[in-house]
């Protein structure tokens, strides 16, 4: 028996709409459970890649302050060679003026002598003016022996210093090799971890760059309301009351780094970074105030001793902020906000001062 066309049409059609139903009830029923396990995973390797990110900005900062220790021992370094050929030269003029005194008194003694001052004196001043002269003359010998001796010590404790900051030089080259070698293997780990969760990534990336356009906007409408650098801002809910005995800090007059720091939001995390090529968290603060004329070190550690202390609750906008031990340092912009350079993957962005950040929050500096 012949079946027609359009018999067989409806079937196919019937068929189509079972096995979309099929489908759809196979995919309600194991994708909650599949999208929760990738979740579950996800937020595991979230969290072990923020221990590495903690970790690895202590190692970064740790590696910026060798640098800086570097730095000034090279500077001790050309110092010292400067002094010790100033001393060399010292020596040298000394040895020269000395052998002239010795050669003078050798070819004078005779005439010198005490017998011949008495019998050549022709009158009683003449005679104490050949006596003074004599004994100036010696006592100029002295002085010239003394500065001889020195110049030799001088000489002497300047090569023990140049050979001490040589060992110095040495421990500190050796320092940052070990440390950028555990960098990259930290680095390398990180890669891995993102790599298993790229498709999630992918998705809180653009979640995030959604919220910080929405922050950026918010903090410039701020600023241009009131000037960063007006008044005190205190950070909501914090207390902004001085503890007895604290120092308190002076007005800040460097709030005009918060627009500054604004132009660099997107710029992506780059370790040692201190262009607008790639910024890390001390390289973006030492950029940033370079462009209002203030030089600060490549190193939140050493940043951390700059300027004065301020608590949390008197932060104004264009203090620093540091976090954890002040491995991580930010800009504070106002309303409980700051910008930073959080970590390698990351971009210059605002985040807020909540969570895990006023947790480890480690102090304010005002420059």
């Amino acid at each position: 028996m012949l079946v027609p066309n359009s018999r067989i049409r409806q079937v196919q059609a019937f068929l189509v709409v079972v096995a979309a139903a099929l489908v759809a009830a196979i995919g309600a029923s194991a994708d909650p459970g599949s999208v929760s396990s990738k979740e579950a995973q996800a937020q595991q390797v979230l969290g072990q890649i923020n221990q590495i990110d903690q970790s690895l900005n202590a190692a970064v900062e740790a590696y910026n302050l060798a640098n800086v220790q570097l730095h000034k021992i090279r500077g001790d370094l050309r110092d010292n060679k400067i002094e010790l050929n100033v001393a060399i030269a010292s020596l040298k003029r000394s040895q020269k003026t000395l052998a002239r005194r010795l050669v003078s008194a050798y070819a004078s003694s005779e005439q010198n002598s005490t017998l011949a001052v008495l019998l050549g004196s022709t009158s009683l001043n003449d005679l104490v003016t050949r006596i003074e002269t004599i004994n100036a003359t010696s006592k100029q010998d002295t002085h010239i022996v003394t500065e001889v001796t020195q110049a030799k010590a001088s000489i002497q404790q300047h090569r023990a210093q140049l050979q001490h900051a040589q060992a110095e030089q040495q421990t500190v080259v050796a320092q940052k090799a070990a440390e950028q070698q555990r960098i990259r293997s930290q680095l390398a780990q990180r890669r891995a971890l993102l790599s298993s969760i790229r498709t999630e990534i992918v998705h809180i990336k653009a979640v995030e760059a959604a919220r910080q356009l929405q922050l950026a906007q918010e903090a410039r409408a701020r600023i241009a309301v009131s000037p960063p650098s007006s008044a005190p801002q205190p950070v909501v809910g914090v207390s902004a009351s001085t503890p007895e005995g604290s120092t308190v800090a002076p007005p800040n007059v460097h709030g005009g780094v918060v627009g500054v720091a604004m132009r660099y939001l997107g710029v992506p995390y780059v370790w040692g970074g201190s262009t607008p090529r790639g910024f890390d968290c001390s390289g973006l603060v030492m950029y940033v105030f370079a462009q209002v004329g203030v030089s600060l070190p490549h190193s939140s550690y050493a940043q951390y001793g700059m300027g004065t202390p301020v608590s949390m609750g008197e932060l104004q906008p264009g203090d620093l902020v540091f976090f954890a031990g002040a491995s991580h340092v930010g800009i504070y912009i106002g309303g409980g906000q700051f910008i930073h350079a959080p970590h390698t993957g990351d971009v210059v962005k605002i985040s807020s001062l909540t969570g895990w950040y006023a947790s480890t929050f480690a102090g304010g500096r005002r420059i």
